[in-house]
């Protein structure tokens, strides 16, 4: 089941040499595992509900598991400083769904888990 490592960050309005080696060096990390980038800042968002006041980054991977390698690996652990000492923000791992998720199907099996009869 594919897999997705989320990004909401924060980049100082003066962006370092560092950032920029780090977006460059950032796909060879991504490569072993399967990453591949499918939002990478998106400024052309528009925000529709709440407040996003990073730039979004969205990868896709093939499994949960190879997401979570590609992040503790040793190269891309070395790249981290390089985007954290210029971007502050918010990086989480998520599963996707499998095909044929059916959303009506959770929400009846956590409308029974909380009691609720209806």
């Amino acid at each position: 089941m594919t897999a997705y490592a989320i990004g909401n960050l924060h980049p100082k309005p003066v962006l370092d040499e560092e950032v920029f080696v780090y977006i460059e060096r950032v796909q060879s990390t991504l490569d072993p595992f399967g990453g591949r980038f499918l939002v990478h800042g998106a400024p052309d968002r528009e925000v529709l509900e709440g407040d996003w006041p990073g730039a979004v980054v969205l990868i896709a991977f093939p499994t949960y598991e190879k997401a979570r390698a590609w992040y503790d690996s040793a190269a891309y652990q070395e790249l981290i400083p390089l985007r954290t000492r210029h971007m502050a923000g918010d990086v989480l791992l998520v599963d996707g769904v499998a095909a044929g998720y059916d959303p009506a199907a959770t929400a009846a099996a956590m409308r029974a888990a909380s009691g609720d009869p209806a």
